[in-house]
């Protein structure tokens, strides 16, 4: 049988998947999506572990203890839908739909089980909104601003670049497939820079590492910027036919030299330099910009000065060349088109801000809070804040989740939810330019459903539902693979090649086959929708204070077994954070080491490991932690403030700043 794999990843690897008596017995690549070229990670080989696990929740759950003592008793899903629906009924009336707030972010989710029938649901009930803004708020309204959501170069197209840049990415944890098409374009004569704090695998063999501050990003790329400008490397023809603003684009990265950038983020200007040079004298040349840029206070604005490098060099037009960030805009197809109902001006709330929301709120008190696809206890920031909210008497939590998650340990009523190899699922890659149709290939577990089924049941409890509703699954994949207007085609592509392309194409070229969605069909670099909604405007660089008191960064990047908290479980602990050997000694600390790295925020108490890939003045502790991998019980996020980025509210967490010392013994 053959699936897909949904999860949070840029490449949507299609899978052969063997199955005896309803049960998985093994899962493998295959072909048919062409980048994941037959292999997948190791996250999804183990997956079994996750599916059949003593963590599984198998049947709904109502807790019968204290809030957190992790005490529920087993009920029916009568039972526990009756309960659930009663009392979100009892508190829109008693104290308005907007008391309500669905949180969930979805990263891991295809079509049917994100933005469709819970949609639906909750606009129904008139409850908040919230804003998803874990992940790609920052730079999704960087890219959209300045392209309008063009896709940018085809992952597979790497192999035609001549210089391949990596800024905040690393894909050998977070997009692996990426991994041999460079190997393919270095062996054919590419070179390879890499921008990241710390020396990913990756970078241990490119031709330049820029181990930069994080948050500085955005000075580095502005230097960048004004030598192509003031050195005559700017490409006026491609500048005045394809974009428009990169006078005041000039303007604004005037004052930004490569010494005082340099001097900025920590290294020495003669590495700006030399990558300058480089990216001067080598076509094709492609950024592949990661989101690890957007996680600081002026991310927004650091990824839009990233993405505007290329049409500033002129490097578009040819097979290889330009940047990539998420090819998601090469799609059309909408899953609100389940909802049959539309979007309502109801309360937004921030994600990034949920503590601070539960605790003092800015508008309706929340009293009822029904999380899915999320775990924000593990992924929130402020993490202090979050917990002391949802253990709030007056909180009633749902929680719809396939493991016993730190979220779900919170929970009021828990509803076991279905992996996505038991439930019907369309999905598409964000790197990768395809599109599966996945249906169910094992037994649900349990009494496990899928979020569909839920939402579509709890709208009929409370009368919600409404005549044109798609309610079976058959018009819920039809009302998505038809949102556009070309299902038909793609239904055509689905049977006969087993995945879609958009109607660019799997492999578009940049500003040839696609263009900026903008109006005029021109890069914008400098937008002025952007530009209000920053103090100071656009390219406006905000530092994050370094204070003797706590002068380290900590940085939570993915890892080879968490990209998100997704399979958390699964991580044996107790993870150690890593310090570079030169604050490791200024600290009398060593590998193995007991020690509490602490702020304002909260405290965390964890192992340490020297390692001298990673800069100095930066610590680093994955992201997608559970409260059973640190010694404490806390992860990095107690530690990042609850402030947003510069644009689109995006989560800073690499603003934190701590400092580490030994425990006693």
């Amino acid at each position: 049988m053959t699936s897909a794999c949904p999860l949070d990843c840029p490449d949507a690897c299609s899978l052969d998947v063997q199955v005896e008596d309803g049960r998985l017995v093994s899962l493998q690549g295959n072909h048919k999506n062409p980048f994941t070229q037959g292999f997948i990670c190791g996250k999804v080989r183990d997956i079994r572990e996750h599916i059949e696990g003593p963590d599984r929740i198998l049947t709904p759950l109502v807790r019968s203890g204290p809030k957190g003592s992790g005490q529920f008793r087993r009920a029916g899903w009568d039972e526990a839908l009756d309960i659930v629906a009663n009392t979100l009924g009892g508190i829109r009336h008693a104290h308005g739909g907007e008391s309500i707030l669905p949180f969930c972010y979805g990263g891991s989710n295809g079509y049917l089980t994100q933005g469709g029938v819970d949609a639906r649901f909750f606009r129904r009930l008139g409850a908040s909104r919230l804003l998803r803004t874990f992940c790609a708020a920052p730079s999704g309204r960087a890219a959209t601003g300045l392209y309008g959501r063009m896709p940018g170069v085809a992952l597979p197209d790497f192999v035609h670049s001549k210089l391949i840049v990596l800024w905040g990415m690393n894909p050998s944890s977070s997009g692996i497939h990426l991994v041999p098409i460079i190997k393919e374009a270095r062996e054919n004569g590419a070179k390879l820079v890499v921008v990241d704090p710390r020396r990913i695998p990756l970078a241990r063999s490119a031709d330049l590492h820029l181990p930069i501050r994080p948050g500085t990003d955005l000075p580095v790329a502005l230097a960048i910027i004004r030598t192509l400008f003031e050195e005559g490397h700017a490409n006026w023809d491609f500048l005045g036919k394809h974009t428009v603003e990169h006078e005041e684009l000039r303007r604004r990265a005037a004052a930004w030299t490569l010494e005082r950038a340099a001097g900025v983020a920590g290294i020495n200007a003669g590495l700006l330099r030399e990558f300058v040079d480089l990216y001067v004298a080598t076509n094709p040349a492609v950024i592949r910009c990661g989101w690890g840029v957007e996680r600081s206070r002026t991310g927004g604005s650091g990824t839009a000065a990233i993405l505007a490098i290329p049409s500033v060099a002129g490097k578009f037009g040819v097979r290889g060349g330009g940047y990539t960030m998420s090819n998601s805009g090469a799609w059309k197809l909408d899953a609100a088109a389940q909802a049959n109902e539309p979007e309502t001006r109801t309360r937004e709330v921030n994600m990034s801000q949920i503590g601070e929301a539960l605790l003092n709120p800015q508008g309706p008190r929340i009293h009822a809070l029904f999380v899915y696809n999320a775990n924000p206890l593990a992924t929130a920031p402020a993490q202090e804040k979050v917990r002391q909210g949802f253990l709030r008497e007056d909180l009633f939590t749902v929680v719809h989740e396939q493991v016993m998650t730190d979220t779900a340990k919170l929970a009021d009523v828990i509803l076991p939810a279905t992996t996505f190899l038991e439930h019907d699922e369309i999905s598409r890659g964000y790197g990768g330019i395809v599109l599966h149709d996945s249906p169910a290939t094992i037994a649900r577990i349990g009494e496990a459903r899928p979020n569909y089924e839920v939402f579509a049941e709890l709208c009929r409890r409370m009368d919600l539902t409404k005549p044109g509703d798609p309610l079976d699954v058959r018009d819920l994949r039809h009302a998505v693979l038809h949102s556009d207007g070309h299902g038909g085609a793609r239904e055509a592509q689905l049977r006969e090649l087993g995945v879609a392309y958009p109607s660019v194409g799997p492999n578009p070229l940049p500003f040839v086959d696609s263009f900026p969605l903008t109006p005029d069909r021109k890069a914008h670099l400098c937008p002025p929708a952007l530009d209000a909604e920053i103090p100071g405007g656009l390219y406006t660089y905000a530092p994050v204070a370094e204070t003797p008191r706590y002068p380290l960064a900590l940085i939570s990047p993915a890892s080879s077994q968490t990209i998100s908290s997704t399979f958390g479980q699964l991580v044996k602990g107790p993870v150690p954070v890593e310090i570079s050997p030169t604050d490791a000694a200024t600290r009398k600390l060593r590998t193995g080491s007991r020690a509490r790295l602490f702020n304002d925020h909260g405290e965390v108490q964890a192992t340490v490991e020297v390692n001298p890939e990673i800069r100095e003045g930066v610590l680093a502790l994955p992201k997608g932690l559970w409260a059973k991998h640190t010694l404490n019980g806390r992860t990095a996020n107690a530690l990042v403030p609850d402030h947003v980025a510069d644009l689109g509210g995006g989560a800073c967490y690499n603003d934190a700043r701590v400092e580490i010392e030994a425990l006693p013994s």
